[in-house]
Formats: structure tokens, C-alpha cells, sequence
């Protein structure tokens, strides 16, 4: 009888292609799959999230319609009507701004206190080319707004990155953007002067809209410019692959790889994008004021963070809504108070909010 050959206990190798060539823990594979799982409910027909988002933004608008009844009966209907119409102007760019904020925020966690200096930063391009070089408003903003992106875009290929790659965070990358907004608002400064700016805009062209209630034809043109961006951003975020995309990617940023996203290429999309919401949001805020200096942005740093905490941190749609909020609270707050109060206002209403709701109004029920 032949000798029979020696068996062993080790188990066979797995065929190739078969898939177990590679065991994860258990841990890991429950990880993955519930993030897979959060991608493929992205991808689906919107339903009950569509629901929860609309539900909430109407308990929004009926607080805000209550509030606005229950002060005009004290200051009168034609007063009430100018003061909401000046806090949706408001509103606009502080939206605007903020939403660029929590694009970042809610991707990488991280605190930009420079974000108010690309507001700045836009909008001395658009100065540049509309009053230096003559060139028509739109098309100054839109370079303005342009040159904002970019400006995101080579800071994020040559700080941000690296210092991802070093493994900084926390304490190191507070410290970091607190150093870049001083440099970008002091080499504005110095190349550009501390004297007040304007821009060649039609600012004397106003529209009556009845019982005394005015709006200045450049505003309302970038009140309306303003709020149409932001509805296009929500329906992005909403719809496309894109927007789908990359708020899974805020949901869990190191475990979105294992679905194949392109993480890197993510990461630069948000900070294009909350660029040029930047840019433009620091053009529409000079149009509504007329004059500007280099540390308006660094003054404006404190309304949009409070935005992002009033609608939800890291939630662009929160950011968006708390920006409308805090606007027509910042307004409303002049019939009662001196206008120089408005900036204490907004923030005793974001107080309230987080009192009532610490997660904010469009965060997820028990996250902080």
C-alpha cells in the first residue's frame, strides 16, 4: 500500500478572486457596513429625511412669521416690514458665509478662525477690478469670489494637507488658522491701506414698496443673487452625487474610504467651495454697507460662528437657516434697542436656542 501523504491543519488558501483573501475584525466590518449603508440611503429617493428637513424649516418659518406679528403690534406693520426686509439683507450674507464655514467644519473638524479673512480677501478682489480696473460689478464679484477659491485651494495643497499629514489637530490647527487670518488681514492692510474702500456701485437707486418701506436697488439685485446661490447649494447638497457624497464623507471621514470615495479630492472641493460662498458673501456685505475696511471680516468672524452653532455645527442647511435667523434678530432687536446692541442680540437668541435645543436646529436629535 503506498505511503499516504501527510496531511496538514493548517486550512487551504483561499482561490483567488474568491474575496476572503483578506479577514477584517469584526469591528471594522460593522464600521464599514454601516457606513455603506448610510452611502446607500444617500443615494435613494429622498423620503423621510426630506420630510424631517422641510418639517423642521417650517417650524422655523412659523416662529419667525409669530415673532414678526407679535412685534408689529407694538412698532406697527410698515416699521416691522423695513426692519425684516434690512434682516434678510442681513441674513443673505451671513448665510452665505457661514455655510462656506460648515462645509469645512463639518469635513475635517476643524475650527477656521481665518474664514472671516477670506470674506476680506474677497472682497479687495472685487475692489481690485471694479474700482482699480474699471470693470463692471458682476463681473468683479465674480472674480473676487473666484480668487477666494483659489486662494482655499492653495491653502489647502500647502498647509492644511501637510499639516493633516503630520497628524496635526486640535490646539496645533486653532493656533494655525488664528496665525493665517492675521496674515492675510495685515498683507491686505498693508498693501491696500486702513482707509476706508468703496465700491462703483449704484448705491442712491432705491425702490419704494409701499408705507414708507424702502430697499436699495444694488441691494435687493444681491439680496435676491445671494439667496439664489443658496437655495442652488442646498439643492446640490441635496441631489447630485457630489453633494451626496460629501456628506457622507462629514458623517465619517476615515471610514469613507472603504466606500471609494476620493476623499482627497472631497476634501479640496469644500474648501473651493466654502471659498467662493466666502468671496461673495464679503462682496454682497460691502455693497449693503457701503464702506470698508481690512478688519471688517475679523468683526464678522463671531455672527457667522454663531450661525453655524444656532443652525446646527456642521450641518450646511443649519448654517444657512441660523444666518436667517440671527439676521431678522439682529434687525428686529433696533426697535427696542440701540443698534449697537444688535451683535448682543444675536447672541442672547443663540443662547436660547442652544438652551433649548444644544445640538441646534438642524443637527441631529442628541448630537453636539
Amino acid at each position: 500500500m503506498p505511503p499516504q501523504p501527510a496531511r496538514s491543519d493548517a486550512p487551504e488558501p483561499p482561490e483567488r478572486g474568491s474575496g476572503d483573501n483578506q479577514a477584517l475584525p469584526a469591528s471594522s466590518l460593522r464600521a464599514a457596513n454601516a457606513l455603506l449603508g448610510h452611502a446607500l440611503r444617500l443615494t435613494r429617493r429622498p423620503g423621510a429625511g426630506d420630510a424631517s428637513l422641510l418639517r423642521r424649516v417650517g417650524y422655523a418659518a412659523v416662529a419667525l412669521v409669530i415673532a414678526a406679528v407679535v412685534i408689529s403690534l407694538f412698532e406697527g406693520g410698515d416699521a416691522v416690514v423695513q426692519v425684516s426686509i434690512n434682516g434678510l439683507v442681513t441674513g443673505g450674507y451671513l448665510a452665505l458665509g457661514a455655510v462656506g464655514l460648515s462645509f469645512v467644519y463639518g469635513i475635517l473638524r476643524l475650527v477656521n478662525f481665518a474664514h472671516g479673512d477670506f470674506l476680506t480677501f474677497g472682497a479687495y478682489m472685487t475692489l481690485l477690478l471694479n474700482v482699480s480696473a474699471h470693470v463692471p460689478l458682476v463681473p468683479a464679484i465674480l472674480f473676487g469670489s473666484l480668487m477666494t477659491a483659489a486662494l482655499s485651494a492653495i491653502l489647502e495643497l500647502g498647509l492644511w494637507r501637510p499639516l493633516r499629514r503630520r497628524g496635526a489637530a486640535g490646539l496645533q490647527t486653532i493656533l494655525a488658522t488664528i496665525g493665517l487670518a492675521y496674515l492675510i488681514r495685515y498683507v491686505i492692510q498693508m498693501i491696500a491701506g486702513p482707509d476706508l474702500q468703496q465700491l462703483r456701485a449704484n448705491d442712491t437707486t432705491g425702490i419704494s414698496l409701499g408705507g414708507g418701506v424702502t430697499i436699495g436697488q444694488t441691494i435687493l439685485i444681491a439680496t435676491l443673487a445671494s439667496y439664489a446661490v443658496l437655495l442652488l447649494v442646498s439643492v446640490g447638497l441635496r441631489y447630485t452625487n457630489i453633494g451626496k457624497q460629501m456628506r457622507a464623507l462629514a458623517d465619517n471621514l476615515s471610514l469613507a474610504e472603504t466606500t471609494g470615495l476620493n476623499t482627497a479630492r472631497l476634501i479640496m472641493l469644500a474648501w473651493v467651495l466654502g471659498g467662493a460662498l466666502a468671496g461673495l458673501a464679503g462682496s454682497l456685505y460691502v455693497l449693503q454697507t457701503g464702506s470698508f475696511d481690512p478688519q471688517f471680516g475679523f468683526n464678522l468672524l463671531l455672527p457667522l460662528f454663531a450661525a453655524i452653532l444656532l443652525g446646527g455645527a456642521g450641518s450646511p442647511y443649519g448654517a444657512i437657516i441660523g444666518g436667517v435667523i440671527l439676521g431678522l434678530a439682529e434687525e428686529w432687536s433696533t426697535l427696542f434697542v440701540n443698534a449697537d446692541w444688535q451683535l448682543v442680540v444675536g447672541f442672547g437668541v443663540l443662547i436660547v436656542t442652544l438652551l433649548v435645543r444644544p445640538e441646534g436646529v438642524f443637527a441631529p436629535a442628541g448630537r453636539v
